[in-house]
Protein backbone atom coordinates (compact mmCIF):
# COMPACT_ATOMS: atom_id res chain seq x y z
CA UNK A 1 0.00 0.00 0.00
CA UNK A 2 1.28 3.34 -0.82
CA UNK A 3 1.96 5.46 1.79
CA UNK A 4 1.52 9.68 1.12
CA UNK A 5 1.59 12.67 3.59
CA UNK A 6 -1.70 14.75 5.06
CA UNK A 7 0.25 17.80 3.17
CA UNK A 8 -0.03 15.91 0.11
CA UNK A 9 -3.52 14.95 0.50
CA UNK A 10 -4.46 18.54 1.50
CA UNK A 11 -2.82 20.01 -1.78
CA UNK A 12 -4.28 17.75 -3.69
CA UNK A 13 -7.94 18.66 -2.64
CA UNK A 14 -7.13 22.10 -2.54
CA UNK A 15 -6.00 21.61 -6.38
CA UNK A 16 -9.37 20.25 -6.89
CA UNK A 17 -11.00 23.46 -5.36
CA UNK A 18 -12.44 21.60 -2.42
CA UNK A 19 -14.47 23.41 0.01
CA UNK A 20 -12.47 25.19 2.76
CA UNK A 21 -14.53 23.80 6.13
CA UNK A 22 -14.86 20.00 4.33
CA UNK A 23 -10.48 19.97 3.73
CA UNK A 24 -10.46 20.71 7.35
CA UNK A 25 -12.56 18.48 8.70
CA UNK A 26 -11.34 15.86 5.64
CA UNK A 27 -7.17 16.95 7.07
CA UNK A 28 -8.21 16.46 11.07
CA UNK A 29 -10.23 13.21 10.54
CA UNK A 30 -7.03 11.95 8.55
CA UNK A 31 -4.73 12.69 11.32
CA UNK A 32 -6.87 11.30 13.93
CA UNK A 33 -6.83 8.42 12.18
CA UNK A 34 -2.97 8.27 11.84
CA UNK A 35 -1.98 9.08 14.89
CA UNK A 36 0.11 6.22 16.77
CA UNK A 37 -1.92 4.20 19.52
CA UNK A 38 -1.21 3.96 22.78
CA UNK A 39 -0.87 0.42 22.68
CA UNK A 40 2.06 0.53 20.04
CA UNK A 41 4.03 2.24 22.25
CA UNK A 42 4.13 -0.47 24.62
CA UNK A 43 6.82 -3.00 25.08
CA UNK A 44 7.47 -5.54 26.07
CA UNK A 45 8.44 -6.18 30.14
CA UNK A 46 12.39 -6.44 30.42
CA UNK A 47 13.49 -9.98 31.88
CA UNK A 48 13.54 -10.72 35.78
CA UNK A 49 17.43 -10.21 36.73
CA UNK A 50 19.27 -11.33 40.17
CA UNK A 51 21.02 -8.61 42.50
CA UNK A 52 24.38 -10.66 43.50
CA UNK A 53 26.10 -7.89 46.32
CA UNK A 54 29.99 -8.73 45.73
CA UNK A 55 32.19 -8.17 48.89
CA UNK A 56 35.95 -7.51 48.38
CA UNK A 57 37.73 -9.43 51.31
CA UNK A 58 41.44 -9.38 50.39
CA UNK A 59 42.65 -10.32 53.91
CA UNK A 60 40.25 -13.01 54.41
CA UNK A 61 38.40 -12.25 57.09
CA UNK A 62 35.28 -12.67 56.03
CA UNK A 63 33.39 -16.20 56.33
CA UNK A 64 33.55 -18.28 53.99
CA UNK A 65 29.54 -20.31 54.17
CA UNK A 66 26.67 -18.61 52.08
CA UNK A 67 26.00 -14.83 52.97
CA UNK A 68 22.96 -13.68 52.29
CA UNK A 69 21.82 -9.35 52.57
CA UNK A 70 19.85 -6.94 50.65
CA UNK A 71 20.18 -3.83 47.90
CA UNK A 72 19.11 -0.55 49.17
CA UNK A 73 19.89 2.65 47.92
CA UNK A 74 20.38 6.08 49.84
CA UNK A 75 21.44 9.60 48.98
CA UNK A 76 24.96 10.24 47.77
CA UNK A 77 25.97 12.63 50.21
CA UNK A 78 24.36 9.86 53.34
CA UNK A 79 26.73 7.97 55.28
CA UNK A 80 26.31 4.42 54.65
CA UNK A 81 26.74 3.92 58.29
CA UNK A 82 23.19 5.61 58.71
CA UNK A 83 21.39 2.72 56.22
CA UNK A 84 20.36 0.44 59.51
CA UNK A 85 19.11 3.62 61.23
CA UNK A 86 16.65 4.65 58.27
CA UNK A 87 15.76 1.07 58.17
CA UNK A 88 14.88 1.36 61.91
CA UNK A 89 12.84 4.38 60.90
CA UNK A 90 10.51 3.48 58.30
CA UNK A 91 9.80 -0.04 60.11
CA UNK A 92 8.68 2.24 62.98
CA UNK A 93 6.81 3.98 60.49
CA UNK A 94 5.58 1.53 59.35
CA UNK A 95 4.76 -0.65 62.54
CA UNK A 96 2.75 2.26 63.73
CA UNK A 97 0.67 2.32 60.08
CA UNK A 98 -2.89 0.37 60.49
CA UNK A 99 -1.45 -2.93 58.42
CA UNK A 100 1.35 -2.38 60.42
CA UNK A 101 -0.54 -3.25 64.37
CA UNK A 102 -2.19 -5.71 62.39
CA UNK A 103 1.06 -7.45 61.70
CA UNK A 104 3.87 -5.68 62.95
CA UNK A 105 7.76 -6.40 61.50
CA UNK A 106 10.10 -7.53 63.96
CA UNK A 107 13.35 -7.73 61.85
CA UNK A 108 15.49 -6.20 59.59
CA UNK A 109 14.56 -9.05 56.78
CA UNK A 110 10.51 -8.86 57.79
CA UNK A 111 10.62 -4.74 57.40
CA UNK A 112 12.06 -5.11 53.92
CA UNK A 113 9.98 -7.92 52.12
CA UNK A 114 6.75 -6.60 53.89
CA UNK A 115 7.35 -2.62 54.50
CA UNK A 116 5.74 -0.16 52.00
CA UNK A 117 8.02 2.07 49.94
CA UNK A 118 6.45 5.03 51.05
CA UNK A 119 7.41 4.03 54.71
CA UNK A 120 10.99 3.88 53.79
CA UNK A 121 10.59 6.74 51.30
CA UNK A 122 10.50 9.30 54.03
CA UNK A 123 13.56 8.09 55.90
CA UNK A 124 15.52 8.33 51.87
CA UNK A 125 15.89 4.87 51.84
CA UNK A 126 15.05 2.84 48.58
CA UNK A 127 14.59 -1.33 49.02
CA UNK A 128 15.73 -2.52 45.57
CA UNK A 129 15.42 -5.90 46.63
CA UNK A 130 12.61 -7.17 49.37
CA UNK A 131 14.00 -10.15 49.35
CA UNK A 132 17.11 -11.66 50.33
CA UNK A 133 20.67 -11.75 47.54
CA UNK A 134 23.56 -14.04 47.39
CA UNK A 135 26.58 -11.69 48.41
CA UNK A 136 29.09 -13.43 46.72
CA UNK A 137 33.06 -12.83 48.10
CA UNK A 138 36.32 -11.54 45.91
CA UNK A 139 40.15 -10.97 47.24
CA UNK A 140 40.16 -8.49 44.68
CA UNK A 141 42.71 -10.07 42.86
CA UNK A 142 42.97 -10.93 39.23
CA UNK A 143 45.31 -13.33 37.61
CA UNK A 144 48.92 -12.08 36.67
CA UNK A 145 49.67 -15.55 34.29
CA UNK A 146 46.37 -16.39 32.45
CA UNK A 147 48.59 -19.55 31.20
CA UNK A 148 48.50 -20.83 34.74
CA UNK A 149 44.24 -20.55 34.43
CA UNK A 150 42.71 -24.09 33.24
CA UNK A 151 40.83 -23.57 30.04
CA UNK A 152 37.98 -25.32 29.19
CA UNK A 153 36.17 -25.08 25.91
CA UNK A 154 32.57 -26.29 26.92
CA UNK A 155 32.03 -27.10 23.21
CA UNK A 156 33.73 -29.73 23.33
CA UNK A 157 33.09 -31.35 26.43
CA UNK A 158 31.55 -34.32 24.72
CA UNK A 159 33.93 -35.27 22.59
CA UNK A 160 36.50 -35.52 25.51
CA UNK A 161 33.53 -37.88 27.51
CA UNK A 162 33.19 -40.37 24.68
Amino acid sequence: MAKIEINQVAEILKKHKVDPALLREIVDELNFVTQPNADDDIKPPAPKKQFVVLLSDPEGKLPKQDLTGWVVQIPEDASPYSTTDRIFKGAYDFNASKRGRLLPVKSIGEALESGSAKYFRESELWVKTKMPVAVVVTDNILPKDEFKMEKVDRRRRNDREG
